[in-house]
This record gives structure tokens, C-alpha cells and sequence, in this order.
């Protein structure tokens, strides 16, 4: 099954470029959205998990918010 991954990240975060680097690394595949660059996006992750802060990734519905390899690695076993 194909895994659907969006991260949602913002420019200047050492944390989303950390997640998007372990992604990359294991070959994921994955989505990326600037929540700088488009508002309405944040607006939506907000509501959907009550968080503001980012790196947050959606993984086939599922939030795992932060950079959290080991947290990502089991959303994706699902």
C-alpha cells in the first residue's frame, strides 16, 4: 500500500528540515506544505490536531506532531 505523507513546515524551523532529512534518508516519500506560504493550510492543521507549532505530518490520517522518527516509523507499519 502507498503511504500518503504531507508535512507541513515552515522556512526557517531546524526541526522540519531534521524530518524532512530522516524522510529522505529512508526513502519515504513525502509531501511537502510551506504553512508560511499558504495560511489556510495552517488554519486547517489547527483545527485537525490543536496544535500550532510544526513540523507536523499527516500519515494516511493520522497526526504525528513534532519530529518524532520513531512515532512516524509506526504510523507508517499501520
Amino acid at each position: 500500500m502507498e503511504n500518503n505523507i504531507t508535512v507541513y513546515t515552515t522556512t526557517q524551523c531546524p526541526y522540519c528540515t531534521m524530518l524532512k532529512g530522516f524522510l529522505s534518508q529512508n526513502n519515504i516519500a513525502f509531501n511537502e506544505v510551506n504553512v508560511e506560504k499558504d495560511p489556510i493550510m495552517m488554519q486547517r492543521v489547527v483545527r485537525q490536531t490543536g496544535q500550532m507549532g510544526v513540523p507536523q505530518t499527516e500519515i494516511n490520517g493520522e497526526w504525528v506532531i513534532g519530529f518524532d522518527p520513531e512515532s512516524i516509523i509506526k504510523a507508517l507499519k499501520q
